[in-house]
């Protein structure tokens, strides 16, 4: 029992020598008396903030029309799947799918777990749009990717049993494949 209290007492005193007390002098201020001052900032003028009215909302906006997408004939992309398209269930896409963009391969992983209004999906290895994917959904034979704002990226449809063709906004050739 007196050995306990002795070793306690010995860590207490060891971990105190390794202390010592420290403080400054603020009324040296030479580089012999102490090299580590320096000398407070001067104050410096602040240039007048300016006011004036917002204009009223609901005026015209700084951004432009979305374009019509040519290669549907200015449908939309989103609402549309092609005649040729095949059904697709949430079920088939979950897993790993080897993604061709633009000439380029990286992977895409998608699971059912619940993201917003889509499920949880993400890459690896992707470069452009796809890098920033974060969820997925199934919607009138299509399937399309969305970032992690939930911002359509990309969209696929399915063209064979393992294969899925589309774009990706910037207009992309993208494919999915295992």
């Amino acid at each position: 029992m007196q050995f306990r209290y002795v070793v306690t007492g010995l860590a207490v005193v060891m971990s105190l020598a390794g202390c010592q007390r420290t403080s400054y002098d603020y009324n040296n201020s030479g580089p012999s008396g102490n090299p580590g001052y320096t000398p407070p900032l001067q104050a410096q003028p602040v240039p007048s903030v300016q006011s004036g009215a917002l204009p009223p909302p609901g005026g015209s906006t700084q951004f432009p029309t979305a374009p019509a997408n040519a290669a549907s004939g200015g449908t939309n992309v989103a609402s549309a799947a092609p005649a040729a398209a095949m059904d697709v269930t949430k079920e088939a896409m979950v897993g790993n799918w080897r993604v061709s963009n633009g000439g380029a391969s990286c992977d895409m992983f998608l699971t059912l777990t619940n993201l917003g209004s889509g499920s949880r999906g993400g890459t690896r290895g992707c470069a452009g749009e796809l890098s920033s994917m974060g969820s997925w959904e199934v919607s009138n034979k299509m399937v399309q990717f969305k970032n992690r704002a939930g911002d359509t990226i990309g969209r696929v449809y399915k063209t064979g049993d393992t294969r899925y063709d589309g774009t990706t906004n910037s207009g992309q050739p993208l494919s999915l494949s295992r």
